[in-house]
């Protein structure tokens, strides 16, 4: 079960937020000068409150389906059970509502427009991928558990009481 976990993590969310942020700092271009510290101290303390919600969001998510759905993030090997707890209860996309919170701190912490355009590329595969392909998917793995919580819980902004209702 570990590998399994380490292998999901390994090709999804640490590629999306470290592998392609580095390679993009790396070869793209250089991080702006003359941004005064004020500023900076702003952005960098942004940057980390985001991250670290998104990254706190990412593990929690990631407990959730090894615990609950007995499964891991990768579509590879998805949950074997519908995950309706935690955050999933007001939100049908934590998981990747954290990636775009880290994606999102990166990019705010390191005053980077490529790394902007990163997080802007991810937001846009995301909002096409998961109504036309994720989500078909999940009615036809977990039928009608699935389309009642589709229609309970929306797909981005959480509501706030979580469902069912507390």
């Amino acid at each position: 079960m570990l590998w399994r976990q380490l292998r999901a993590i390994l090709i999804a969310p640490f590629t999306v937020t470290l592998i392609v942020p580095t390679l993009i700092l790396v070869f793209g271009p250089a991080l702006p000068d003359g941004v005064p510290a004020g500023w900076r101290a702003v952005a960098v303390l942004a940057g980390l409150a985001s991250a670290g919600l998104g990254l706190w969001l990412i593990v929690w998510t990631i407990g959730l389906f090894v615990r609950v759905g007995e499964g891991t993030l990768a579509p590879f090997d998805p949950p074997r059970h519908l995950v309706v707890r935690g955050p999933y209860r007001h939100v049908r996309n934590p998981m990747i509502s954290g990636v775009l919170f880290v994606l999102l701190g990166e990019a705010a912490g390191l005053l980077s427009v490529p790394l902007l355009i990163w997080f802007a590329a991810f937001c846009a595969l995301n909002f096409t991928y998961i109504p036309l392909l994720e989500e078909p998917g999940l009615v036809r793995r977990f039928g009608d558990d699935y389309v009642e919580y589709r229609r309970h819980v929306p797909r981005w902004v959480p509501r706030v009481s979580g469902w069912p209702a507390e």
